[in-house]
């Protein structure tokens, strides 16, 4: 599967040009409207006209650099990106695709000095794709496609996990469904007669008003060991920010629980602020600042091995994010789930504060005002039975290990440096 050793400009494959501002009538539309409007960090809007109704490539021009978006129906790619048109009588629509994906940094790093970088419709058509053989575009095209299937479905799964371990939060502790069917007199649905038995059949009265007896509303803060803010270190290191870490923003956190391709920076900060502020298994990275007035703060992770394991060097939150080690491994347990439904549901709008262009968490009223449902010990440790090893699997699935086969992969395929026969066996991320 050997290339031609002259590779192709990108502009000699396929058309490239910029997206423009949608009209004003399409400010308001909504999902139902059904074109998406596509800028450099993806979906910003929904429109019902289409600057382009064939397949297109987009990536940013401006603002967020870096990521490719593959459209197969209409779009309106805003003015803040450019477009890529493969000519299919030239390139493999899908293996163009995955040949930008492998250099499109290299049109990134071309204005990486300015001090507003952005990527011009030159920069992008300047790129080298290589030139194999039609048949071997599709071979290729093929094998990368199926470990992108087989990514997705992972994190589908992932997904549902996620939504599974919502729901039961929800019911044990904001709907108290068990506690309300037995004292109905009915047997809690869905629930073993063992674990039915841990919850009380009554209710007392509370300041949030009637919740199960023997259970407490406690002070979020009340349950945490550390409450600390984060840190942005320096680019390179010196002699006071001497210790490597990876630092994980507001914007990562996305990223992280989908498991897709993360950019979380690299920097370097001073030894004794990463004393207490390195994450371990079972904090909590919570976002403070950043929020816009479509988006609130609040935003969370819980700290797993999985995570820790993607850097060879200690995580800590940014300087917009807050670190919460929880008093125990099952407090934390909770608190995580606790912190997505409030997400969820639109509740941390309540801990918001926009005096100025940027949005705030209310962290310190926070701590004190939100409560958190906890019950007893035998309660919570079936909670976290049932719940712990999903969230735990979230982070330790094959998705992350097959990405990086993928991307490990991509570059030698598409240049045709790797033959076929050898690419093909990958299909798991343990093989």
């Amino acid at each position: 599967m050997a290339s031609d050793p002259t590779p192709y400009r990108l502009a000699d494959v396929a058309r490239v040009t910029s997206g423009k501002r949608p009209p004003n009538s399409t400010k308001n539309a909504t999902k139902e409207a059904a074109i998406p409007i596509v800028g450099g960090g993806g979906v910003s809007g929904f429109t019902d006209r289409a600057l382009f109704d064939e397949p297109v490539l987009i990536t940013g021009r401006v603002g967020t650099l870096g990521k490719l978006f593959a459209i197969d129906g209409p779009t309106w790619p805003s003015d803040n990106a450019l477009v890529v048109i493969a000519d299919k009588g030239k390139v493999n629509s899908e293996f163009l695709r995955y040949a930008l994906q492998a250099v499109i940094f290299q049109a990134v790093g071309m204005n990486r000095g300015a001090a507003n970088p952005l990527v011009t419709q030159t920069d992008l058509g300047e790129l080298p794709i290589p030139h194999l053989s039609a048949n071997a575009q599709k071979n290729v095209s093929n094998v990368l496609r199926a470990i992108d299937d087989r990514v997705d479905n992972l994190r589908e799964t992932n997904a549902t996990l996620e939504a599974i371990a919502q729901a039961l939060f929800k019911s044990w502790f904001v709907d108290f469904d068990p506690v309300r069917a037995k004292a109905e007199g009915r047997e809690p649905e869905g629930m073993d007669p063992a674990t039915a038995a841990l919850f009380p059949s009554e209710f007392e009265d509370s300041e949030l008003g009637p919740i199960p007896r023997g259970w407490s509303a406690r002070p979020f803060g009340s349950l945490l060991s550390i409450s600390i803010g984060g840190d942005w270190g320096a680019e390179y290191p010196d002699g006071e920010s001497s210790e490597r870490v990876a630092i994980i923003r507001g914007t990562d956190i996305p990223d992280l629980h989908a498991q897709a391709d993360c950019r979380v920076p690299i920097r370097y900060t001073k030894p004794k602020k990463l004393v207490r502020r390195a994450l371990a298994p079972g904090d909590l990275v919570v976002e403070v600042s950043g929020g816009s007035k479509d988006q609130p703060t609040g935003r969370s992770i819980y700290i797993t091995e999985g995570v820790l394991s993607q850097f060879d060097c200690p995580v800590v939150p940014a300087s917009f994010c807050r670190k919460f080690s929880p008093a125990t491994p099952q407090v934390g347990v909770l608190l995580a789930q606790h912190m997505a439904y409030l997400y969820e549901a639109g509740k941390t709008w309540e801990y918001q504060n926009q005096s100025t262009g940027i949005a705030n968490f209310q962290t310190k009223h926070f701590l004190q005002a939100e409560r958190v449902m906890l019950p007893d010990g035998h309660v919570l440790a079936a909670f976290c039975e049932l719940v712990g090893p999903i969230m735990w699997r979230r982070e330790l699935s094959q998705a992350r290990r097959l990405a990086n086969i993928r991307d490990t992969l991509l570059p030698r395929l598409i240049s045709g440096k790797l033959r076929l026969p050898e690419a093909a066996a990958p299909t798991d991320a343990s093989s």
